[in-house]
């Protein structure tokens, strides 16, 4: 592995665990009701998971085992975009906001496993 692919590696590796942190940080200021608190436990699971299948990914013992685990950072990534969509940020201007950009980074990571796999 060359220089720059290691610190694509773990460039990649620090973005998905700071997505798991604001989603985290998002869940804790959203307004307490019953869909927030369910959906929020599935948005911090999945969003956590992005990353977690990456490192997996990057310590694979066969390129099918690299495949697989991308294709599941790339399923938890579509996952997380979707508890995004569902919770309610209620009135709160900054937390709608913080709730798209946190959906627009889902789809880039999307997209960024997506080309992973098709080289």
């Amino acid at each position: 592995m060359t220089e720059i692919q290691t610190l694509k590696q773990y460039d990649l590796e620090d973005r998905t665990l700071e997505f798991a942190k604001r989603c985290r940080q998002l869940v804790k200021k959203l307004p307490k009701t019953i869909g927030n608190i369910e959906d929020g436990k599935q948005l911090v699971r999945s969003s956590g998971s992005v990353g977690a299948n990456y490192i997996e990914a990057n310590e694979a013992m066969s390129p099918k085992d690299f495949k697989l685990r991308i294709k599941i950072s790339r399923k938890e990534a579509k996952e997380s975009r979707y508890w995004l969509k569902l919770v309610d940020a209620g009135e709160n201007n900054d937390l709608h906001q913080e709730r798209m950009n946190l959906m627009q980074e889902a789809t880039e990571l999307m997209n960024i496993f997506g080309a992973v796999l098709r080289k």
